[in-house]
C-alpha cells in the first residue's frame, strides 16, 4: 500500500479526495492535485500526514510565527518550538501536559498537541503502563492547529489555508514525505 493511500485512510479523506489521488503520485503532486481542486481540507490532511512527525510540528510551528498570538497561544508555541529544536521525552511531556491542561480549546494547546501526541505516552505521568498515542495523532493536531491559525482572519479563512500549504510544500519537495515517520 502506498505511503500515500495509507495516508488517505488514516486521516479519513472524503469521497471527493480520494477520486482524485493515484497510488502513484508522489506526495508533492498528490497534495498539489487537492489543493487545485479546491480540496484544501483534505490537501492539509495529506500533507500533515505524510511529513515526518517533527517536519509537521515544525511547519505548523513556522505558520504560527508570523500570527498575532496572545500569551497562551504563545506559550503553546513556545513548547512546540522547544520540541522540534530537541524532540526529547521531557520536552514532548511538557507539551502534552500543556495541551491536556487547556483542555484543548485554544490555538496554543493544538500547537502543544502536535509536539504532545508525536510519542511517548498519553497517560498520567504517574501511571507506569504507557498508552502510546496513534500514529497518525500529531497529523490530527497538525491540522487543528492551521485551521485554528487560519481562522484568527475569519474572512480570509480559506485564503490562509492555502497559504499555509506552501512553506509544507517546501519541506516535501525537499523529501521530506516519509508517511508520518519520525
Amino acid at each position: 500500500m502506498s505511503g500515500i493511500v495509507q495516508a488517505s485512510i488514516q486521516m479519513e479523506l472524503s469521497e471527493q479526495a480520494n477520486a482524485l489521488l493515484r497510488s502513484e503520485m508522489t506526495a508533492p503532486v498528490a497534495v498539489r492535485a487537492l489543493v487545485d481542486a479546491g480540496q484544501v481540507q483534505d490537501a492539509l490532511k495529506l500533507i500533515a500526514r505524510l511529513l515526518p512527525k517533527r517536519y509537521a510540528v515544525a511547519w505548523l510551528c513556522q505558520c504560527a510565527r508570523d500570527q498575532a498570538l496572545n500569551p497562551e497561544d504563545r506559550a503553546g508555541a513556545s513548547l512546540a518550538e522547544k520540541w522540534v529544536r530537541e524532540p526529547n521525552e521531557s520536552n514532548r511531556r511538557a507539551a502534552f501536559e500543556f495541551a491536556n491542561a487547556g483542555g484543548y480549546k485554544s490555538t496554543g494547546a493544538w500547537l502543544a498537541a502536535a509536539a504532545g501526541w508525536s510519542g511517548g505516552s498519553m497517560a498520567p505521568a504517574s501511571q507506569e503502563t504507557p498508552v502510546p498515542p496513534p500514529d497518525h495523532l500529531t497529523a490530527c493536531a497538525v491540522v487543528a492547529g492551521i485551521n485554528m491559525l487560519a481562522a484568527l482572519v475569519a474572512e480570509k479563512f480559506e485564503a490562509r489555508r492555502v497559504g499555509f500549504i506552501e512553506p509544507a510544500m517546501t519541506l516535501l519537495n525537499a523529501g521530506g514525505a516519509a508517511a508520518g515517520g519520525a
